[in-house]
């Protein structure tokens, strides 16, 4: 959420005035002691913290709650699902909170918006008891910059190991006919939001690496055949490019989690190709799915992936290196078999079941018995 968007300046003085005064007398401090703080949109700041909630209280039952609007929340652990959320919303919130964020990604090299941006998120670290990094290449970065270890902590994103689940034959054999992908084909997956809005996504964003994903397609498909699903809003950029390649796609707009744990039955490799990850959830999804993942260096994918044996990790963004270790997975003794299952086995880490664990007792309970409100 951004708050320039809330109101004009008058209206929105006017609205912190009343913050203030609820603050005074008290009135923010009734539910839960842990507020989860998310995205309205239903796309993955939404589910992260939604599962981080759910799986917590089955723990601790009436733990934590989710919200969209903090504003009115003071005496409480509040969690930001995203730092962006946090670097608008920080300057409006009452010094009783104990203030908690989850870094994601980001690092000045990935342009203008987002130097500036990690620039006022340092500024803010004074503010915060703690912050969750999802990857530990991210919580080294943070720490270079000078945020002391003490308010790092490494949780990963999670996944629900229980619904992402390796398809009997007639699951796959249903899903391929559904997608159309044609006998013998390769069907690989691409199931993320690569453009910027929530539009028809014309526009790439550059970190989330879809011209190199064209750029792997297009290596793959002078050696084998080769056809595409894409899920996620704002694929345009892509459905484009692979038009203009001759490859053959779908494009499932799935509504529910059910819906697209299916879809990774259909597949037989997924690529991520991004410049820069928080996680991406699709790596857990895969993984448990028993689906190879070969993957740039980023988020939890170094994390997760032992090169060679739970996937494949390429250290260059030359995209000829990624078609190749895509291609020799693919080419393993009985379809990759042994890697399907060490990767769903390396997953467990992330069930969110063990990430809802680790946020409340690594995370929310040494906060609230650290002069937080019972």
């Amino acid at each position: 959420m951004n708050l320039r968007a809330l109101a004009k300046p008058a209206a929105l003085a006017g609205r912190c005035a009343a913050w203030r005064l609820r603050e005074a007398l008290g009135l923010g401090a009734g539910g839960p002691p842990v507020a989860m703080v998310v995205e309205r949109a239903d796309w993955a700041i939404k589910w992260y913290g939604s599962f981080i909630v759910e799986r917590a209280n089955a723990l601790r039952p009436g733990i934590a709650q989710v919200v969209v609007d903090p504003a009115p929340l003071s005496r409480r652990v509040v969690q930001f699902g995203s730092q962006y959320q946090w670097v608008d919303w920080q300057r409006f919130l009452p010094r009783s909170n104990r203030h908690v964020v989850s870094f994601m990604h980001g690092k000045p090299e990935d342009g203008p918006e987002v130097a500036a941006h990690v620039a006022r998120f340092l500024d803010t670290v004074p503010r915060l008891d703690r912050i969750v990094c999802s990857a530990r290449l991210v919580m080294e970065r943070l720490a270079s910059w000078g945020v002391p270890r003490e308010k790092l902590v490494n949780i990963p994103i999670g996944c629900e190991t229980d619904r992402f689940l390796p398809p009997t034959p007639a699951q796959r054999a249903e899903m391929r006919a559904r997608f159309g992908v044609p006998e013998g084909s390769i069907c690989i997956g691409s199931f993320q939001k690569d453009g910027v809005g929530w539009g028809d996504g014309e526009e790439p964003k550059p970190i989330k690496g879809p011209d190199l994903f064209l750029e792997a397609i297009d290596h793959l498909r002078r050696e084998i055949p080769v056809f595409v699903l894409l899920t996620g809003p704002a694929r345009g950029f892509v459905k484009r490019g692979l038009d203009r390649l001759g490859v053959p796609w779908a494009h499932s707009y799935v509504e529910t989690r059910e819906e697209l744990a299916r879809c990774y039955h259909a597949l037989d490799l997924y690529l991520i190709t991004s410049r820069e990850e928080g996680g991406p959830m699709a790596l857990m999804e895969s993984m448990a799915s028993h689906v190879p993942v070969v993957s740039t260096r980023v988020g939890m994918s170094v994390d997760l992936i032992r090169d060679g044996e739970t996937g494949a990790l390429v250290d260059t963004l030359d995209m000829r290196v990624l078609a190749d270790r895509a291609l020799a997975i693919l080419a393993l003794p009985d379809g990759a078999a042994a890697m399907r299952a060490a990767a769903r086995e390396a997953v467990a880490v992330a069930d969110w079941g063990v990430v809802g664990r680790r946020h409340l007792e690594e995370v929310w309970t040494p906060l609230l018995g650290d002069g937080a409100r019972p």
